[in-house]
């Protein structure tokens, strides 16, 4: 079991962005994923790629065009980018206007299933995704049109 705490990376009228950071950790998901990609000269371009997609959902909104279904159809998991790409940036979009971003990593199989540490980011946002909903219908957590709005931890 680790606690995780949902934080706020930016908003825009068009889009609330959120990450997760796991209360063990110094850095959040999303920091994490851009630590690990920025400075990689052979993966840039796509680092870029998924970078210039996160301007544009703040631009305009979290719509479905700008991911690729990952997960089961019973969860809200998508990634970036839909295009052609080595690396793989695993997100929660539970609306238009709100976007969970995860972790991720270079995709070097057909599925994430078959690989553990991209397996392991979506299974986080799976399990997240879970306890948040558990929590809204306990009503410990509300979800408007475009903000999660709660200050507690989440059990991972």
């Amino acid at each position: 079991m680790s606690e995780v705490e949902l934080l706020i990376v930016d908003s825009s009228d068009k889009c609330t962005l959120y990450t997760i950071q796991f209360l063990s950790d110094d850095t959040n998901e999303f920091d994490k994923f851009i630590t690990k990609f920025r400075n990689d000269a052979e993966l840039n371009p796509d680092f870029q790629a998924i970078m210039r997609f996160v301007e544009q959902i703040m631009v305009n909104g979290a719509l479905e065009r700008y991911f690729r279904r990952e997960g089961k159809m019973s969860d809200s998991v998508v990634a970036l980018p839909v295009l052609k790409s080595k690396l793989r940036l695993y997100c929660l979009r539970l609306t238009d206007k709100i976007l969970v971003i995860g972790n991720g990593d270079v995709k070097k199989t057909r599925s994430y299933e078959e690989d553990n540490i991209l397996q392991g980011y979506v299974m986080d946002l799976q399990k997240f995704e879970r306890l948040l909903k558990q929590e809204v219908r306990s009503g410990n957590v509300e979800i408007t049109e475009s903000q999660i709005i709660t200050d507690k931890t989440f059990e991972l």
